[in-house]
């Protein structure tokens, strides 16, 4: 299995728009209330880094992730992604895990991110969640998902969140 075919795949193809991000709009944060907890907008963008970490003929890839978050989440991020690509075209999956060191919206700390990705013929699904209870920090509590949109040149995300 060549490893391109994944690394496009996994950073354009299975991306999912975001309507504030095809908009190039970067909204401030937008506080609202749920359950007792403060809701919360983030935008921005990022930088990604993927570096294979297995051999090619391998039938699942597997890849380093190094980000760097601009906008309302400051910071960076590592984690490993794993992939597989089957002979349809268009029809793949992925799932990854990243650990977000940094700031949003002024609070330090950390949290992790569990992505589960998915091309059916052509057709993305994406859901990017945060792993409960690995908040720390001013972070520790947090609880939310996240979009990312690559319909421009560059990477965006919207994360919709929740501290207590």
């Amino acid at each position: 299995m060549a490893l391109l075919p994944i690394l496009v795949l996994t950073s354009a193809a299975m991306i999912l728009p975001s309507a504030a991000t095809q908009a190039n709009e970067t909204p401030a944060l937008e506080p609202d209330m749920h359950e007792g907890k403060q809701a919360m907008t983030a935008s921005g963008r990022f930088d990604v880094a993927l570096e294979p970490a297995s051999d090619p003929d391998m039938p699942v890839a597997r890849m380093t992730l190094d980000k760097t978050f601009e906008g309302d989440l400051t910071g960076t991020s590592r984690g490993q992604m794993l992939a597989v690509r089957t002979d349809v075209e268009g029809s793949a999956g992925y799932v990854a895990i990243e650990r977000f060191e940094g700031s949003l919206g002024g609070r330090k700390g950390s949290f992790a991110l569990q992505h589960s990705g998915m091309m059916d013929r052509g057709q993305p699904s994406l859901a990017i969640q945060v792993i409960p209870d690995s908040g720390t920090g001013d972070l520790a509590g947090i609880a939310g998902t996240m979009t990312i949109d690559q319909s421009g040149s560059d990477h965006r995300y919207v994360f919709d969140y929740t501290l207590p």
